[in-house]
């Protein structure tokens, strides 16, 4: 699917009043399952294999592996299972092993309609995102790797984390802003510390402000942090402006997933013999 058809799908679906939904996907029926509820974007990367395997979503920032090589091991998994919904790869784009041209080609080649920077160093502070800027690993490569993206016709949804990031990814290409207000809470292996849903909303209005500054046409999503339930993002939505959906990750696999199966189990144990 090209960047053109995305893109109008998604704006006609801002026109009609609909929200656009974006899920992150770590197995191939997490994204057959997303794309029958309607989702309209599927993302997979390393921290959804992770997620699935009961770790937490950081574990995708930390050397357990190979994190663009593990994207391209999923896509064999997902890509033949979604029929009509595009799919982005989360990318690396600070691997210094990747020469990126080529390996945004091949992620082309594969069928995936675009991409996500993650693992992002975004997600990093303090001296450790001090010094990673200063070995020449950081955020500026993911600008450009959405840059060289946009330049191959493929759909950008970078996470931005301040408004600085936000106007900077708008002027990259950015075609979908996600501005990420932190960790999802909840669940057995959710972050406990967090912003407050209002901190959230502050946030994101800026992220959103400072990238339509840049490109006024950018659809900016909000995801992360408190912002975990379906009423959470409606929350957000209906005190922001200009921000039309919500990308969700464990807050559309891990969270479902852990209560099915656990209500499901008790539900067997409750029989009597």
């Amino acid at each position: 699917m090209n960047r053109e058809t995305v893109l109008f799908r998604l704006r006609n679906a801002v026109e009609e009043g609909r929200p656009v939904i974006g899920a992150g996907a770590g197995t191939g029926l997490s994204a057959k399952c997303a794309e029958e509820g309607g989702v309209d974007l599927i993302i997979i990367y390393n921290s959804g294999r992770y997620r699935m395997a009961g770790r937490g979503s950081l574990a995708g920032l930390l050397p357990y592996g190979d994190a663009n090589q593990i994207v391209v091991e999923m896509a064999s998994e997902v890509l033949p299972v979604v029929r009509d919904t595009p799919v982005l790869a989360g990318v690396c784009g600070t691997d210094p092993f990747r020469v990126m041209p080529v390996f945004l080609d091949q992620l082309k080649a594969m069928g995936f309609a675009g991409v996500q920077n993650f693992p992002t160093v975004g997600l990093y502070d303090g001296v450790f995102r001090q010094n990673l800027e200063e070995t020449g690993m950081g955020y500026d490569l993911e600008i450009e790797m959405v840059r060289l993206a946009h330049e191959r016709g493929m759909v950008t949804a970078p996470y931005v984390f301040d408004e600085d990031q936000a106007g900077a990814m708008a002027e990259a290409g950015a075609d979908v802003l996600v501005p990420h207000v932190g960790l999802t809470t909840k669940g057995g292996i959710g972050a406990e510390t967090a912003l407050t849903l209002d901190e959230a909303v502050e946030r994101v209005q800026a992220m959103r402000d400072a990238a339509v500054a840049a490109r006024p046409d950018v659809i900016v999503l909000c995801h992360g942090g408190p912002i975990a339930e379906p009423d959470d993002a409606a929350y957000v939505l209906s005190r922001t402006e200009g921000v039309v959906g919500f990308f969700g990750a464990s807050s559309v696999e891990r969270l479902p997933t852990e209560r099915a199966i656990t209500a499901q189990v008790a539900a067997f144990k409750n029989l009597e013999i």
